[in-house]
């Protein structure tokens, strides 16, 4: 996942950046309302804008509602000191789709962004998807190769459809734990390499065939064409 946090409160933002990049995110930082604004306009690829409220320059809320008007839809979670109802209503009426204010439990902004992230790929996650004779149902739950069920666990569907959406590419094992365990669990536990062994003990021995690759220090990778 990539965040772009725009906070001016030096002290704030580094905690902050230190604390995602230890979640696996990536995170663009910027400390003032005009840089941030543009980096969420061009850039495009991030997938969850964190804006206080109070930037110097262009204020977090009228970042967010003139991002709407260009018709970008990146979720956005709003941080403010601001804590009255009027507030927290002109900054969702603004185009922000959380606000959370200050100060907060980290605990809680980190659970705040998965679900933003979660909710934002819902209408993708719903899509079938296929690779080769494999595919995976997210709305039936189903799982088939050359037209036969496969019988997964909640955890092995979850890692499956993951791998799936995002075949081609290498899925990092902290991707993995923050996208299918939200986080909780220790990524220095082995119990990734598990599901994923006995993903593929369903998926792939019993037809003679290697979808998932292992590159190892990076992660894992759906292959386009398995063989």
């Amino acid at each position: 996942m990539k965040i772009l946090l725009a906070e001016d409160d030096i002290r704030l933002a580094d905690l902050l950046e230190q604390a995602f990049v230890e979640a696996g995110w990536q995170v663009e930082t910027h400390h003032d309302g005009p840089s941030a604004y543009e980096a969420a306009l061009t850039g495009r690829d991030h997938d969850v804008l964190l804006l206080d409220w109070m930037l110097p320059g262009l204020d977090g809320a009228t970042i967010s509602r003139r991002l709407r008007e260009y018709g970008i839809r990146t979720p956005i979670l709003m941080l403010t000191a601001r804590t009255s109802l009027s507030d927290r209503v002109d900054g969702l009426n603004a185009g922000a789709d959380d606000y959370l204010a200050k100060p907060f439990e980290l605990e809680e902004l980190l659970a705040r962004i998965r679900a933003l992230h979660r909710r934002a790929h819902l209408d993708d996650t719903e899509q079938p998807l296929q690779v080769g004779d494999l595919a995976l149902d997210p709305l039936s739950r189903r799982v088939t190769r050359a037209g036969q069920e496969i019988e997964l666990s909640a955890r092995e569907f979850a890692i499956l459809q993951l791998l799936l959406e995002r075949a081609g590419q290498v899925v990092s094992r902290y991707t993995i734990l923050d996208e299918v365990w939200d986080g909780d669990t220790d990524l220095r536990s082995n119990v990734i390499d598990v599901h994923v062994a006995s993903l593929r003990a369903k998926i792939d021995r019993p037809f003679d065939t290697s979808t998932i690759t292992t590159r190892r220090g990076a992660g894992y990778r759906v292959e386009p064409d398995p063989r």
